[in-house]
């Protein structure tokens, strides 16, 4: 079952709540819901900000770029700022702060992909790990997410 169906059978639930007089139960599933679409975007920031920091970090390893990681980094970042910007309210789901923490985690996958494509994958993860600076990398990449 798809997300949109499960979200579908959701609404009608909590209008079948409301219709009823059960406001608590109604808002209960609303939170619920709420969670749900935060966490998704969560998970989906994560996998953007893997793609931006693999390239980063291959940028900063080899001293060099090319036009494919450019464009990598490019989509990475608007993804991150699409999928984070509150539509109605305006405003972002994610602050620095929060946005930091997923960089952060995402760091030591991002490291290891880096390592299997940097170089022609000569080096290995702890290797590469020597040959550029986390705190550099993560704050560049909290740089190209504006809020």
């Amino acid at each position: 079952m798809t997300s949109s169906t499960n979200n579908m059978e959701e609404l009608l639930e909590i209008r079948q709540l409301l219709e009823q007089g059960k406001i608590n139960e109604a808002l209960l599933l609303v939170d619920e819901l709420e969670e749900m679409s935060l966490s998704d975007k969560i998970n989906k920031i994560d996998s953007y900000a893997v793609i931006l920091l693999i390239h980063l970090i291959k940028q900063k390893a080899e001293k060099r770029s090319t036009r494919s990681w450019e464009l990598s980094i490019e989509n990475a970042v608007r993804e991150i700022n699409k999928i984070n910007k509150r539509r109605k309210s305006g405003g972002v789901y994610l602050n620095q702060t929060e946005l930091m923490e997923i960089l952060q985690q995402g760091y030591q996958v991002a490291l290891k992909r880096a390592a299997l494509e940097a170089f022609e994958g000569r080096y290995e993860t702890e290797e590469l790990a020597t040959m550029v600076n986390e705190q550099e990398i993560l704050s560049l990449s909290l740089e190209l997410i504006p809020q």
